[in-house]
């Protein structure tokens, strides 16, 4: 009892000398602090304990909070943690109940607009992914969930794949985190509250800035890598180039945040997918201006799957208008034409030349009997995963974001190469010791190479076979020509 009394005390003292200094504290101006001019940072008498004790405890995150809008509209600690009776994340703290998670069903009391947008958003949905084959990797291939465990989860789902898409979390029945699921600001993540997201992800407690939302690394935390490197993508493209040269003309702090208005210089990630232009308020729903989907084997509308399910969905074309909205603040019109024309036939090259015949392929060798059940555990499955799910993506990526080495060298050469060399031969193999355990398989097999031979001599295949055409040979021949005597010159 004493020593609480004591605490009180101590705590008391320290609120006294912090309140006082607020007082002197510099001002903020957007989320910087401008040396030399006053400003009021409001603190609730509900919070007041909460900043005096961590201000000793925990000073960064104090002076994040301090450098945030949220100071300046007395939004503190307990406007945020503060937690009700029965809630399943609520313990008791210095008298108070409180909880460690602030979720967007939280944020959403005061920023209610980009809650429904960001819950409708495919960011939303990113926690749902136990039944994906990244999963199966993350927890069997990889992992374990049995003697390796961490509270019966794979650690390398834990620390890897829950840290982007996000964990379910679980409390204890003290109401603290499970460590298991916890710390995380997965985009997708599935609160005890039954909210998903984490607003975090992207602003950063507890700051929760609006230049560090902007930044292209901030998107990167999760969008890089070799199945999905929007970020290097983006770095090798000229807006990624021109971001990186003229970034102190981006006005990061401004709102609103306008291209062609309020900056000029460069795009960012949350330039095409989120932010204003003079037509179009910010959303927090990035497929708003999607039109294809670039993550499966083969690629569609992005509208496809609702249509097919019965659902009222914004259309396709909705979405391409709007992200040529944002184009056009940088480009013409007929140039923003030009560049989809393009990309829509980068993404038909690789669905009708690779992504549709593999798929096509593994489906039988699955429903046949020449393929096992168990995911990854031959050669031939992960040759067509790498196909589609690392090489595939890259090509596709690069050509929607203007990154040429990427849609070459790190995506069609790597899928053409794939294909020819590994998966077709792999799939030849297959067939062959298919046929001789006879009976259904061996029916199976033949069936699969049957149309596996069809599918090579499509125009597109008949290279492969020496099959090209004479007109072919000879426009191919007068290139190789030409190329030489233009080197031989120099």
């Amino acid at each position: 009892m004493l020593l609480n009394a004591k605490k009180k005390i101590i705590i008391g003292i320290i609120s006294l000398f912090f309140l006082a200094a607020l007082l002197v504290v510099g001002a903020i101006e957007g989320n910087k602090r401008i040396v030399g001019k006053k400003a009021a940072i409001k603190i609730s008498a509900t919070s007041k304990n909460c900043v005096a004790c961590h201000t000793v405890k925990s000073p960064s995150l104090v002076e994040q909070w301090k450098d945030s809008r949220h100071a300046l509209k007395g939004v503190a600690c307990m406007e945020c943690h503060e937690a009700q009776s029965g809630e399943p994340d609520a313990w008791e703290h210095e008298g108070v109940l409180v909880a460690v998670i602030v979720s967007p069903k939280d944020c959403a009391k005061c920023h209610q607009n980009e809650n429904d947008e960001f819950q409708a958003s495919h960011h939303a949905n990113a926690g749902k992914i136990l039944g994906s084959l990244d999963n199966v990797l993350a927890e069997v291939v990889e992992g374990d969930m049995a003697r390796l465990a961490l509270n019966g989860n794979s650690p390398a789902a834990v620390n890897g794949c829950w840290q982007c898409h996000g964990s379910v979390v679980k409390v204890s029945k003290e109401g603290r985190p499970d460590p298991a699921t916890w710390p995380n600001t997965g985009i997708g993540r599935i609160n005890p509250d039954g909210s998903k997201g984490s607003c975090s992800a992207c602003h950063s407690r507890h700051r929760f800035s609006l230049r560090v939302a902007r930044e292209p690394d901030s998107c990167g935390k999760c969008h890089m890598g070799p199945d999905h490197p929007q970020k290097e993508i983006y770095e090798e493209s000229k807006h990624g180039i021109a971001f990186k040269a003229l970034k102190e003309y981006m006005n990061l702090d401004a709102q609103p945040w306008r291209v062609g208005v309020d900056y000029t210089a460069a795009p960012t990630c949350a330039t095409c997918h989120m932010s204003a232009t003079e037509e179009q308020a910010v959303t927090h729903d990035v497929g708003r201006r999607i039109s294809w989907t670039l993550r499966p084997p083969v690629s569609e509308k992005i509208d496809a799957k609702a249509i097919q399910q019965g659902k009222q969905v914004e259309p396709w074309e909705n979405r391409r208008a709007n992200m040529q909205n944002v184009c056009t603040k940088c480009h013409s019109e007929k140039y923003v034409e030009g560049f989809y024309i393009q990309f829509d036939s980068a993404i038909n090259l690789y669905n009708e030349k690779f992504g549709i015949p593999t798929t096509h392929l593994i489906k039988m060798m699955k429903e046949g009997g020449i393929l096992t059940p168990i995911a990854f555990d031959e050669e031939l499955e992960w040759t067509y995963f790498y196909l589609w799910h690392h090489e595939g993506r890259r090509a596709r990526h690069g050509a929607s974001m203007m990154a040429p080495d990427y849609t070459q060298w790190h995506g069609f050469f790597e899928v053409a190469e794939r294909f020819y060399i590994h998966f077709v031969p792999q799939t030849r193999e297959a067939c062959h010791k298919a046929e001789k355990k006879g009976g259904k398989i061996a029916k199976a097999a033949k069936a699969v190479l049957k149309e596996l031979d069809a599918i090579l001599n499509r125009d597109e295949h008949k290279w492969f076979l020496g099959k090209m055409s004479t007109e072919e040979k000879m426009r191919r021949k007068s290139a190789a020509q030409d190329f030489k005597k233009r080197y031989a010159e120099n």
